[in-house]
């Protein structure tokens, strides 16, 4: 048993913190269980909590439609994320095995400390394998849950979502649970207050806006003049408005197409 596993058999759910919660709201989708059958604890720790401030549902709406959710890919019915740039299920078990994942679950899940976990969710690639939603298979169980802890650590602080910005920052600058996408060119993140860097406002509401707001950043950090990759995935990222899948998106385009 390690250490904080140890220390969580005398955690009560209330005495997580709830940034901590944020990022295991979710953990029940890593092993492919519906909510409701879930377990409450994985390694001794409490996990598929609630959300408080409505952060998880705001941060849904921001990726899938509202109302009763239908199978959109007929050929696809488990967690594993299909790939925008392939179409293909980004789980392969040559790549990471059953035992990898749940090495990368343990490492996500049991730390205590929420700038940690905020980190370690950032820099996960097995994690990017998962979708958030059987139903939309292209959206990102790691950027729901990142933009799960940004919505939440904003409202914490008393900032409404009509005042929320996506904000361009320089690489290597990361703002715990704000920053949603952490990439070798710039950074993303959520945030109230732009601090002279390039923004665009989320909107009245949470929804499906990723499109508009891209195109309104007042500073684009794509060079779209004389890079034709550069123009590709801005291209792309003018027709997607899921967040979590349009942050994927980038994540997989930096990494596979412009790495």
């Amino acid at each position: 048993m390690t250490e904080n596993a140890a220390l969580s058999e005398f955690q009560s759910d209330d005495d997580v913190d709830p940034m901590v919660a944020a990022y295991r709201h979710d953990a029940h989708k890593l092993n492919g269980e519906p909510h409701e059958y879930a377990p409450d604890t994985f390694a001794g720790v409490p996990v598929n909590q609630t959300v408080p401030h409505g952060a998880d549902g705001d941060a849904s709406a921001l990726s899938r439609p509202t109302g009763q959710p239908e199978q959109t890919v007929d050929t696809h019915e488990n967690h594993y994320r299909l790939s925008l740039l392939s179409g293909k299920s980004r789980y392969d078990p040559e790549e990471f095995t059953r035992a990898d994942i749940e090495s990368a679950m343990r490492q996500l899940l049991t730390e205590n400390d929420p700038e940690t976990i905020h980190r370690a969710w950032l820099e996960s690639d097995i994690v990017s394998a998962f979708n958030e939603s059987v139903y939309y298979p292209y959206t990102s169980l790691k950027d729901h849950t990142l933009l799960v802890a940004a919505l939440l650590d904003n409202y914490r602080a008393g900032h409404e979502f009509a005042n929320l910005l996506l904000v361009v920052d320089r690489p290597g600058e990361i703002v715990p649970h704000r920053t949603v996408y952490a990439g070798d060119r710039f950074t993303l993140r959520i945030d109230a207050n732009a601090n002279g860097q390039p923004w665009a406002r989320l909107g009245s509401r949470p929804w499906r806006s990723w499109a508009s707001t891209w195109k309104r950043l007042t500073a684009h950090p794509l060079d779209v003049d004389s890079d034709k990759e550069d123009m590709v995935l801005d291209a792309n990222l003018r027709r997607i408005w899921s967040w979590s899948t349009a942050l994927q998106y980038i994540e997989d385009y930096e990494g596979e197409v412009n790495p």
